[in-house]
């Protein structure tokens, strides 16, 4: 019996793939040990190091919740390096929808982390726990409460600008919302 020399390219539709094989693409796994998800967010091994990590998104975020990228820097650098970041990272705010960040995750400003600490709150803190901590500590360092005491005043009026810092988030994300 005569070999077929027939090939699977004649007419249409054509019977083959139009890729050059079928070999499988190569997926790049979870470096976290017993993670079978696929490892596509890269996070550094050490500060400046190029070599990286590829994590799943449940791992990258666990991994990156405690990091501190600017551990170790003067002040200056420090800010200088944060500026970098956020000209170089706005667009990823974007991604803070996909809610695998914890607190910290991009939806507060440094500023507003400050003024929640100022409060005594937690990051993710609502505005309601904003105006009832306000009013408390407001109360107990007013300069009616406390006259010529300087170091109260002083408190007050960071009391205010955190409040403040607060409030305008929160509109700026209602008119968003």
């Amino acid at each position: 019996m005569a070999r077929s020399t027939r090939s699977n390219d004649w007419g249409f539709p054509r019977w083959r793939g139009y890729g050059s094989g079928r070999d499988a693409a190569p997926v790049r796994l979870c470096d976290r040990a017993g993670c079978e998800e696929r490892g596509d967010c890269p996070a550094p091994k050490s500060p400046n190091n190029p070599d990286r990590w590829y994590f799943c998104e449940k791992h990258a975020a666990e991994y990156n919740q405690g990091w501190n990228y600017f551990e170790g820097l003067d002040k200056e650098e420090a800010e200088r390096r944060e500026a970098e970041e956020r000209g170089e990272a706005a667009g990823f705010r974007q991604a803070s929808w996909a809610e695998w960040g914890g607190s910290g995750d991009g939806t507060r400003s440094r500023d507003e982390l400050r003024a929640l600490e100022v409060l005594g709150l937690d990051p993710d803190a609502d505005f309601e726990a904003v105006k009832k901590a306000w009013r408390t500590r407001a109360k107990e360092v007013h300069p009616d409460v406390r006259p010529g005491d300087k170091a109260a005043a002083e408190q007050f009026q960071k009391l205010q600008v955190s409040y403040e810092v607060l409030r305008a988030a929160e509109e700026r994300r209602e008119w968003k919302g």
